[in-house]
């Protein structure tokens, strides 16, 4: 018998055997290839080689460019040499040859042959060397408003043959001085001075001393840089005054913090004494009478707060909107910088504040230079005062330094942005004014006339 539950397939009827077409002689056509890519793959072959062939054709122009470089730098250096007239001179003679040839008139040949000659003569006169040390002294490098002040140019002749005539020219400000050396033979030495004008306070740049050569027809020009360029500081005027920590300014002993500390000046608070404690803060009375109450041996010991070191910040407004002049922009330049020397003078940490130009804790001998530097800038007080949070967040005391045209609002703001408990005091420059004082939502505001104003200012003396 057969069982039921097996499943059985059907029979399958034969098929016809299929005829297999007989294989062709010669190349068979390939069969296409299966998979991604497809015609995207022929278009994206072609994008890949132009990649390829762009980086292969940047590295040799890289390659060709660092190798010609010392040649078109030489190229340079020779055709800067070439005045207009110098080119003006080779153009005409090329243009009267080909004129010459063409047209057959020996007129133009002869001036062809002229301008030629001229060039030729030229050339000999700025061909070699010159056999020079050349140097510049400035001594010193800052002086005060009004100081006298020169350089001192030396020129060294160190060849064989006597050195003719050159020209030399130093650049003193926005002005050129110029010279012109006579006969040097050699191991003789040359010395010029350039006196240095020290009216106005600034930074006068000295150089870079340049020698010129050249034909007397001005066809060709040869300069040659000898030395750097030097920085000459010329700081404003100051004036002196008392230390810092009497007057509108107090804050000599710091400020105190509320970070607890075992050894300092502001005392907080007893506590029961602690192994590891230092012995010498026991404070004896207090710990007989906490023991006679707890009937136990406790000792008390002192707790400090720290006191952070003085820290001024004086800030110059140099925003032209807040002078009507600028001989009070001066004044204020000279104010702020007479309260730098004095906070140096006084050991305090200091932070300068000339719009773009500020330093933190200058040396004695650069601190004026950030005066010297200061510029008018359209920058607000209150812009300018916003870098203090970043440059000096531990400042104690902050002096605004600004002209009689700056609106109340300004310094008000200017305030807003330092912490409460930093002091704060505002000078005014206003030329000719009479000194006075007033306080106005917690900020005191000073004007001053002249500079001789503000050591009676600063010490608090008779503003009336």
């Amino acid at each position: 018998m057969s069982d039921p539950t097996v499943l059985r397939a059907a029979p399958v009827a034969a098929q016809p055997p299929v005829a297999t077409p007989a294989p062709r002689r010669g190349r068979q056509p390939r069969a296409p290839r299966r998979g991604r890519g497809g015609l995207r793959s022929l278009f994206a072959a072609p994008a890949r080689w132009t990649a390829v062939a762009r980086l292969r054709a940047g590295a040799a122009s890289a390659r060709i460019a660092a190798v010609t470089a010392p040649l078109r730098q030489w190229i340079g250096r020779v055709l800067a040499v070439v005045s207009p007239l110098g080119w003006t001179l080779a153009g005409g003679a090329l243009v009267a040859w080909l004129a010459a040839s063409r047209l057959g008139w020996a007129e133009f040949g002869y001036v062809a042959a002229v301008f030629v000659l001229l060039l030729v003569l030229s050339i000999g006169f700025t061909i070699g060397r010159l056999r020079l040390d050349v140097g510049l002294v400035v001594d010193p490098l800052r002086v005060r408003v009004g100081d006298s002040a020169g350089a001192q140019l030396l020129l060294t002749s160190h060849g064989r043959a006597p050195v003719l005539p050159v020209g030399v020219e130093l650049p003193v400000g926005s002005a050129v001085a110029r010279y012109t050396t006579p006969v040097l033979r050699p191991g003789s030495v040359h010395e010029e001075l350039a006196l240095i004008p020290t009216s106005r306070r600034g930074v006068i740049g000295l150089g870079p001393v340049t020698t010129q050569r050249g034909d007397p027809f001005g066809v060709f020009r040869r300069e040659v840089a000898w030395t750097d360029r030097i920085e000459m500081f010329v700081h404003p005027r100051t004036v002196p005054l008392e230390p810092l920590g009497s007057g509108l300014v107090r804050d000599l002993e710091g400020r105190t913090t509320n970070e607890v500390s075992m050894s300092d000046l502001a005392f907080h608070t007893l506590r029961e004494y602690v192994p590891g404690d230092d012995r010498r803060y026991i404070h004896w009375r207090s710990s007989a009478k906490a023991s006679a109450v707890s009937g136990t041996s406790s000792f008390m010991v002192r707790q400090f707060l720290d006191t952070r070191r003085s820290h001024i910040a004086v800030v110059v407004d140099v925003d032209p909107d807040s002078y009507a002049a600028a001989d009070e922009f001066e004044l204020a330049i000279s104010a702020g910088a007479s309260v730098a020397v004095r906070a140096l003078g006084d050991e305090m940490d200091l932070t300068i504040l000339c719009g773009e130009h500020a330093v933190v804790q200058p040396a004695p001998h650069t601190a004026l230079d950030v005066f010297s530097r200061a510029e008018l800038t359209p920058l607000t007080l209150h812009r300018a005062t916003g870098r203090l949070n970043t440059l000096a967040p531990d400042v104690s005391v902050v002096l605004f330094l600004t002209g009689p045209l700056a609106p109340f609002a300004e310094l008000r703001r200017a305030r807003s942005v330092l912490a409460p408990e930093v002091g704060t005091l505002a000078v005014r420059a206003e030329e000719g004014a009479a000194i006075s004082l007033r306080e106005v939502a917690g900020l005191s505001l000073v004007t001053i006339g002249r500079l001789g104003d503000l050591p009676r200012v600063l010490a608090g003396g008779d503003l009336g």
